[in-house]
């Protein structure tokens, strides 16, 4: 079992609205210590609303111009296509900044570890969306494909630097998948033959890519746009499918998969898919049913209907918290807190 193999009991999805890193590990330090063991930096400052801050790396392109009107509902920003005798070979992803964020966050990191902020056992973890999100949510349906493999190579290239930079057992890596779900849900489409074993294939590959010594999660997500889902999940089925079919594809251990719930959702028929889950035994299975807009009995209730078809389990929410108001988190993080503490009860 690997460094932090299945301790975190609670999970951090990623943002925090907050104004710093600094700030960030200080809450987490403060309200979370010990039950909280993989740690991200809150995303804070323009990485705030996911993947938005990258929409500067396609508008500074001169290969690419900007399409005047969005091609489908839920989208960040109307799209951009190849301007006339430019193509693939003319894209210049050069600094995306993932690393860059990255490097500078740990560095807080380990010195609020050294203060006694933060438990020495924790891990810093680097959430990133997949290579797919931007390029779906920033270009035409006619050119993705031509610029999904330059943008996933720069996106490789950092996620290259950051595991140079940062010693691989305080590590940990999360794939953002959400844009992959919207069209596994049938929600969007995408202009290419067998989508599944595209989109699956290529999560794969994104997990393979991290170094075994390194911990990698996969956060299954149906968005937070304007505090909605795309489409709200009828029940876990879709997200037991694609970790089933990643525990297959991936070559090395997944530590960790979240799975959004829904906050209405304490009904036996959202869980029972979590019967046909076939991950790895040291593969933490993360449950995100904290919702801060219901009392702490309505979120027991929740669990509970979950560990009849799941017994173990991590809590997180279902997305990030970014779009979230600030003044929410020390609540928030305590409720956490005390689901944690009902869960030690029970084990």
């Amino acid at each position: 079992m690997q460094r932090n193999q299945l301790s975190s009991k609670i999970h951090l999805v990623g943002s925090i609205p907050l104004s710093s890193a600094d700030e960030v590990f200080e809450l987490i330090g403060l309200e979370l210590a010990e039950r909280c063991l993989r740690i991200p930096d809150g995303e804070t400052g323009e990485r705030r609303n996911w993947i938005g801050w990258q929409l500067g790396v396609f508008k500074n392109q001169n290969a690419l111009v900007n399409i005047k009107n969005k091609e489908r509902e839920y989208q960040l920003h109307p799209p951009y296509t190849f301007a006339r005798g430019y193509s693939a070979q003319d894209l210049d992803f050069t600094d995306l900044g993932f690393a860059r964020e990255a490097i500078a966050s740990f560095s807080r990191f380990t010195r609020q570890q050294s203060e006694g902020v933060l438990p020495k056992s924790a891990r810093f973890m680097v959430a990133m969306p997949t290579p797919f999100a931007p390029v779906y949510s920033f270009t035409s349906y006619a050119d993705q494909l031509s610029v999904l493999p330059v943008y996933e190579a720069a996106i490789l290239t950092e996620l290259d630097e950051i595991t140079k930079r940062i010693p691989h057992e305080m590590l940990t890596i999360q794939w953002d998948v959400a844009t992959e779900m919207s069209i596994f849900e049938q929600v969007y489409g995408f202009q290419v033959e067998n989508q599944w074993e595209f989109l699956t294939s290529a999560l794969a590959k994104l997990g393979d890519k991290v170094p075994h010594d390194v911990e990698v999660g996969y956060h299954l997500c149906y968005g937070s746009m304007n505090s909605k889902h795309w489409k709200e999940p009828e029940t876990l089925g879709m997200c037991v499918k694609v970790s089933n079919v990643l525990t297959n594809k991936v070559s090395r251990l997944i530590n960790f998969i979240h799975m959004p719930v829904p906050v209405d959702r304490t009904d036996d028929v959202y869980y029972k898919p979590l019967w046909e889950l076939k991950v790895n035994d040291d593969t933490q299975v993360i449950l995100g049913l904290v919702h801060e807009s219901q009392t702490y009995e309505k979120n027991i209730k929740r669990m509970n209907v979950a560990r009849n078809f799941l017994p173990e389990f991590g809590i997180a929410t279902e997305c990030g918290l970014g779009r979230c108001d600030a003044h929410s988190m020390p609540g928030l993080m305590n409720l956490h807190n005390r689901l944690a503490e009902y869960l030690d009860k029970l084990r």
